[in-house]
């Protein structure tokens, strides 16, 4: 019961419901989050520790930088995966989304190097 109550507290807060919107079908670098979302580094941080305490997403540690991306179906829960489902479907269509969508493409023309060192 714990898992489900942790899965739906994560679910419960805009920015985390837009971080998985736009980390649907990619991997992102926190940077670019940042950059997307518009608040603090430890603010990004903080909700993507929920997220992966949630087991909703997971991350990979390349070089200096951490990269996210959606829970691997494979290795999720059946009410992860029906979380996660259920979730982009919702997400997907809102405005937000779309929104979000298109500000990520600008934000991937960005070199990574300069982005991230813009933030720190």
């Amino acid at each position: 019961m714990r898992h489900i109550v942790r899965t739906t507290k994560a679910l419960a807060d805009e920015s985390r419901l837009r971080i998985i919107g736009v980390l649907r079908g990619r991997e992102l670098c926190v940077c670019q989050l940042i950059e997307l979302l518009g608040l603090a580094p430890s603010t990004v941080s903080k909700h993507l520790s929920i997220l992966r305490s949630a087991r909703l997403i997971d991350s990979r540690k390349q070089g200096r930088w951490m990269y996210y991306r959606l829970a691997d179906p494979a290795g999720a829960s059946r009410h992860i995966i029906g979380a996660l489902d259920w979730t982009v479907r919702s997400v997907a269509a809102t405005d937000q989304f779309v929104w979000d969508n298109e500000r990520m493409e600008a934000i991937l023309a960005i070199d990574p190097e300069i982005l991230c060192s813009r933030q720190h």
